[in-house]
């Protein structure tokens, strides 16, 4: 449905030749993490997830457009407000890591409606880590018990320590208990958070990470249907952060475990193909979280209810997390021009400026 169109704010665009787009490459966006700090920059974002999901309904939304293979998928996460247009490319390949390569790489771009010139170009492997942990910590702020102080992390790759540090910056976590089957994660994930302030537990089952945590959060590669947590393993009033079923088929959860927690979504159609919601009958009650962070839902209904983030990611997410990166590069060494666009004298003569290029 087509809908009325305005230009992007002046200011909210480079100030650079119309014909070249700002790229923010793998260093530069560690060297910005850095400058700006990890754990306000997880709040930072966290904040920008947050402001849009209150205008979630401006937005187009549609399930990520997904090509599978037998080893793993890739897909395109597009959308729009209307005056800006995102959209990542990102692939998920369990298989990898025993290649040697990451599970997940990402790369997006941020375009202005209105001419449909790009107006960022970004690497988003780290750029997603940082947002799915900060869309984590944003849902737990306003699911998990108050007072929550320890979180258990099951499974101890990539996502781990940027788990762990939104729930720290964002809900006040102090303690966390990791487990993986493969124990070099856990001594991994271990090492990399010595010095955060959290006090770090490794565990030798996920029955003694879930140990008086508040917060559970799941976080499995394989692509399967697994059971992370057996339905007793599951006390009242805890909140599960489920984030490892991101594709058809694979799950996390006993069945019995979704059926009586009370469930939140980003956006159902997706969630229906890819998240714990898979498991259960179409009938089956759940609450679009964005609904609570505006205020037209509640969140925890009180202290016994288990509740249950059921995070794939959306492209909302990413939109967020490309608009953070264009505002906080401005003024910066954190970027480069690329020569990206063609952009003739004549805008009908692009054969005459091929032409002069010549020799």
């Amino acid at each position: 449905m087509e809908r009325p169109v305005k230009p992007l704010n002046p200011s909210e665009l480079q100030p650079s030749d119309k014909a070249l787009v700002p790229f923010v490459s793998v260093d530069n966006m560690m060297r910005l993490i850095h400058h700006i700090g990890v754990e306000p920059m997880l709040r930072d974002l966290a904040a920008y997830i947050e402001a849009d999901f209150k205008r979630w309904d401006l937005f187009d939304k549609t399930p990520r457009v997904a090509s599978h293979s037998d080893v793993g998928v890739i897909e395109l996460m597009p959308t729009s407000d209307g005056e800006a247009y995102g959209f990542k490319y990102v692939n998920g390949h369990p298989k990898n890591t025993r290649e040697g390569l990451q599970t997940v790489t990402a790369f997006g771009l941020l375009a202005d409606v209105y001419t449909g010139y790009p107006v960022l170009l970004t690497e988003m492997t780290l750029l997603t880590a940082m947002r799915t942990a900060a869309t984590s910590a944003m849902a737990a702020k306003y699911l998990a018990p108050t007072g929550s102080r320890t979180m258990a992390m099951i499974g101890n790759g990539a996502q781990a320590e940027f788990q762990s540090l939104a729930m720290k910056a964002l809900v006040g976590i102090d303690t966390v208990r990791l487990y993986d089957i493969d124990s070099r994660a856990t001594e991994k994930a271990a090492r990399n958070l010595a010095g955060s302030g959290l006090t770090v537990v490794a565990c030798t089952s996920a029955e003694k990470a879930i140990e008086g945590a508040q917060i559970l959060t799941t976080c499995t590669a394989d692509k399967a249907n697994a059971t992370i947590l057996t339905d007793n393993m599951v006390g009242a009033g805890v909140h599960i952060n489920a984030i490892g079923g991101d594709c058809p088929g694979k799950t996390e959860l006993h069945r019995d475990i979704v059926a009586r927690a009370g469930m939140f979504v980003e956006y159902p159609p997706q969630t229906r193909i890819e998240g714990e919601l898979q498991q259960m009958p179409e009938d089956h009650p759940f609450t679009e979280l964005w609904q609570v962070i505006s205020g037209a839902a509640p969140g925890r209904r009180d202290a016994q209810q288990v509740t249950l983030f059921d995070s794939v990611g959306f492209a909302i997410e990413d939109f967020s997390a490309l608009r953070y990166i264009r505002d906080h590069i401005r003024g910066t060494a954190y970027y480069m021009d690329l020569d990206l666009l063609a952009d003739p004298d004549d805008p009908r003569d692009l054969f005459g400026m091929l032409m002069r290029a010549k020799g």
